[in-house]
């Protein structure tokens, strides 16, 4: 099932407990609650990494709903891995880790994919969706490494870096959804919601990008026209 009819008086959750995806899902306009999915991510062994975010974000939402019950709550879920020559490369066990992955992600192109599902308590239907992007990185040099993994921000993140760091900024120019690559790809959400009759603000594009400081290219090829065209 995946197109019951218009959600009114829902509870929108987050099931997340990342402040990341806090701030990013606030540039919806809708007002949105967290709470934290406490499932075994490593249990999903599905080697496709385009695959494998999505039903990860499936655990994470199923955990949610079940312990929410019947109501009238749309739960968000989503995982984000990074993949490199299509081996994923998820958060980093400890800083020998994060060093060994940074090394290997220097100067070469690599994939982000980001999963997300929409769970309806009121009906059990779902929408998922996902957002691959190709992230080239910099040749960053050993110091800069060693520098970045002592302030401890890699360890929580997938490929044990944050594109938005505002002092390591591994990346070069992106050419695909800024959003997807931190974590919530804000123009597939809004798409799906709108499916359902949510009103997510129409100008999230234009937030998102504001946000992030990004002139996105490829906003245009995922939102419709107006939310009355998400089918």
């Amino acid at each position: 099932m995946d197109s019951p009819p218009p959600a009114t008086g829902f509870d929108l959750i987050l099931a997340s407990a990342s402040p990341r995806r806090r701030r990013l899902i606030a540039l919806l306009g809708l007002p949105a609650r967290q709470m934290t999915a406490d499932v075994d991510e490593e249990s999903v062994a599905i080697p496709d990494p385009a695959r494998n975010v999505v039903e990860t974000a499936r655990l994470k939402a199923a955990a949610i709903a079940r312990r929410l019950g019947p109501g009238t709550a749309i739960i968000i879920a989503a995982d984000t891995t990074v993949a490199l020559d299509g081996e994923m490369l998820n958060k980093p066990v400890d800083a020998a880790d994060a060093r060994r992955m940074l090394h290997r992600l220097r100067g070469r192109i690599h994939q982000v994919h980001t999963g997300i599902v929409l769970w309806r308590t009121d009906t059990g239907a779902v929408i998922t969706d996902v957002a691959t992007v190709d992230v080239p990185m910099r040749h960053y040099g050993d110091e800069e490494i060693e520098t970045y993994v002592a302030t401890g921000d890699p360890l929580d993140k997938a490929g044990a870096y944050a594109i938005q760091h505002p002092v390591f900024r591994p990346a070069l120019a992106l050419a695909g959804c800024y959003a997807a690559v931190v974590g919530l790809p804000l123009c597939h959400l809004a798409r799906a919601l709108w499916r359902w009759g949510v009103p997510a603000d129409p100008a999230v594009a234009v937030h998102c990008q504001a946000h992030h400081g990004y002139n996105c290219p490829v906003f245009a090829t995922i939102l419709p026209a107006s939310p009355g065209q998400a089918i």
